[in-house]
């Protein structure tokens, strides 16, 4: 999924504003079980990124976490 947003702020005030974009949406999407990269290049072409730390788990169809019996 790709969003984007256009800003009528400064290039300063972008990069003022851009860390604690970066934080809230981050904070929200660490909640979930997902990879994710946030990617937000400003209007003076620097670029700030973040990313999940950890990929999501694989879970079995049952909705349980997979077994670490061998024999199943």
């Amino acid at each position: 999924m790709n969003i984007r947003f256009t800003s009528s702020l400064t290039p300063e005030d972008e990069n003022a504003i851009v860390p604690a974009i970066l934080t809230a949406v981050s904070g929200i999407l660490d909640l979930l079980p997902i990879a994710y990269v946030i990617r937000i290049d400003t209007s003076d072409a620097r670029v700030y990124q973040r990313s999940s730390p950890n990929p999501p788990r694989a879970v079995a169809s049952s909705g349980h976490p997979p077994s670490t019996d061998p024999a199943w």
